[in-house]
């Protein structure tokens, strides 16, 4: 797999209903370096197993629109929008977080992540409007 593949491989995945999203994406190495409103996290392989278990406990459906997704040598740099479905109201999908990332790859998997986020407005068109779909 190219190193877009192997992003877009993640980004695809069923987030909220696979639960081997981390073994078959992540590199047992791995780290990402998260900084958003709460602050800054480092997960590693165990924390972001954890972290997707919890995901999985609340949601239904996850999915991401990309504004842009570059490739430059084993890195990628993404933006997006996680859009997802709450398991209490699986009808209604709402934007979650606006996303950027930069992701290395080392052995064919997600080795170093460099995310950073803030929580998604959808009362302001412009932001919305900012970071709606384009075909990639």
């Amino acid at each position: 797999m190219s190193t877009l593949e192997v992003v877009k491989a993640f980004y695809n995945s069923d987030l909220a209903n696979d639960s081997d999203v981390v073994s078959r994406c992540f590199h047992k190495d791995c780290e990402l370096h998260w900084t958003n409103s709460q602050g800054f996290k480092l997960l590693k392989y165990n924390d972001l197993t954890e972290f997707f278990n919890q995901t999985r406990k609340a949601f239904d459906n996850l999915r991401f629109e990309f504004t842009h997704l570059i490739e430059s040598g084993s890195t990628i740099v993404t933006r997006h929008t996680l859009f997802g479905s709450a398991i209490e109201d699986s009808s209604n999908e709402t934007a979650l977080g606006h996303f950027s990332a930069i992701w290395e790859i080392k052995d064919g998997k997600l080795y170093r992540g460099y995310e950073i986020s803030q929580q998604a407005d959808e009362n302001n068109a412009e932001s919305m409007a900012s970071f709606s779909e384009r075909k990639i």
